[in-house]
């Protein structure tokens, strides 16, 4: 009698334990199933209050602004006052500030772990979409760790190899295929190939994607064009091209099956090309299709689900300049005011003046060697430089969601990772 009451006392003791810990995980340091990471390339406080006017008036409001936590992000790197594309990922990515050029490396070429490999380290799944190439720097800060971040074909190889990410979708198909089969690969390797030897469902268009079972845990590599995505208001090009809010939206009812829960990163990556561009139409629609795609988040991963929205580097200048009306917006801001003045300026990019940079070098004048712009443009550059350049100004940060209450006032980058990887 004496030892069976000894086995029930350990018992017992065993069943309360376990209780104890089942509730100190779930209601005490519950962690969120499903950690969703939006990048938003070029999303400052100018982009964010312009966009609002041209997706509905001066009192529209976006997606973005009902979620409940804000901040401001500064963004300089270690050896530059403005951060370029490969350092402000890094930073959002690893948590460590690195020169310029540099991608999730130290100055000895040492890699660093970035939150996708946290992730893993984990259990949680992991999902990377993007509009632009995978392989673009933003996208790659999260999985590959290259001597160059030029080098897209060592990246795209390392995305293979590292096998990190469970999905994936997005553009730069090209990287991953050989000359031979109409990609840009010079070891003739195809890259394709080996996903799916390794188990991925390698889809190419919107419906193969939508044709993946929601109800199993896969492996998917999507790869949708062979450089970035056609823009939103490409409507051809976009024909069999999932947009961004479709991808999200795929990705988490593909993560949602893992017991240990998911990390998604999406790169909204089309902004910078079009801010790049001094297109003010295409870089307000694609800020619009980011908003799109975080309300898609935020109602399929529900709101118990940490989401953050952040924006890298600050692009361009971009201004919506004047005294437009109240509700005027779309393509009534996109030409001149009545006074003959553009509605929308940049500070850089290849509609300014050429008066100044790198036309003013001997040797290098475009075309017939004028100075000026044959035929002015509506939304005009104050200096001419081949690409718009990024700027020395804080970006914005969204969050909702456990974890992202302490995004107020002004921060640092880098708290981006240190909140992911305490919620992880």
């Amino acid at each position: 009698m004496k030892w069976r009451n000894q086995l029930l006392a350990l018992f017992c003791l065993l069943a309360f334990a376990g209780l104890g810990v089942l509730y100190f995980q779930h209601w005490v340091v519950r962690k969120p199933f499903g950690i969703i990471l939006f990048v938003g390339e070029g999303l400052a406080p100018d982009r964010l209050a312009a966009t609002r006017v041209f997706a509905g008036g001066a009192d529209n409001r976006l997606s973005l602004d009902s979620m409940p936590h804000v901040a401001l992000l500064t963004n300089w790197s270690k050896d530059f006052a403005a951060q370029d594309q490969a350092a402000a990922a890094t930073a959002i990515a690893t948590g460590v500030r690195v020169a310029n050029r540099a991608l999730a490396t130290n100055p000895d070429m040492s890699a660093i772990t970035n939150l996708i490999e946290l992730a893993r380290e984990q259990g949680r799944a992991t999902g990377l979409v993007t509009d632009a190439k995978l392989t673009n720097p933003t996208s790659a800060a999260f999985y590959a760790h290259p001597a160059d971040p030029d080098d897209l074909e060592s990246i795209a190889a390392e995305f293979v190899n590292g096998a990190k990410i469970d999905i994936a979708m997005g553009g730069g198909a090209a990287q991953f295929l050989p000359l031979a089969k109409g990609g840009e690969r010079q070891d003739g390797r195809d890259l394709l190939l080996d996903l799916r030897r390794n188990g991925f469902d390698v889809v190419r268009t919107r419906a193969d994607l939508e044709a993946i079972p929601a109800w199993r845990r896969s492996k998917v590599f999507g790869a949708f064009s062979n450089t970035e995505l056609a823009f939103i208001n490409q409507v051809e090009e976009r024909s069999q091209q999932p947009s961004l809010s479709d991808m999200v939206r795929r990705a988490i009812e593909l993560l949602q099956y893992n017991t240990g829960g998911y990390l998604l990163v999406v790169d909204a990556g089309l902004m910078r090309k079009a801010a790049q561009e001094n297109n003010a139409e295409r870089t307000f629609r694609q800020t619009i299709e980011l908003d799109r795609a975080v309300a898609v988040a935020r109602n399929y991963a529900g709101p118990k689900s940490t989401i953050i929205v952040c924006g890298d580097v600050a692009i361009g200048g971009l201004s919506l300049n004047g005294f437009p009306f109240r509700q005027d917006s779309g393509i009534a801001l996109l030409g001149f005011n009545a006074a003959g003045q553009p509605w929308i300026t940049w500070a850089t990019g290849p509609n300014g003046t050429k008066s100044y940079g790198a036309a003013k070098i001997p040797g290098n004048l475009n075309g017939n060697g004028n100075e000026q712009p044959d035929v002015e443009p509506r939304e005009p550059a104050a200096v001419y430089t081949k690409a718009a350049l990024c700027t020395v100004e804080d970006v914005i940060a969204f969050g909702s969601g456990p974890g992202t209450d302490v995004l107020r006032g002004v921060l640092d980058n880098t708290r981006i990772f240190e909140i992911i990887r305490d919620n992880l």
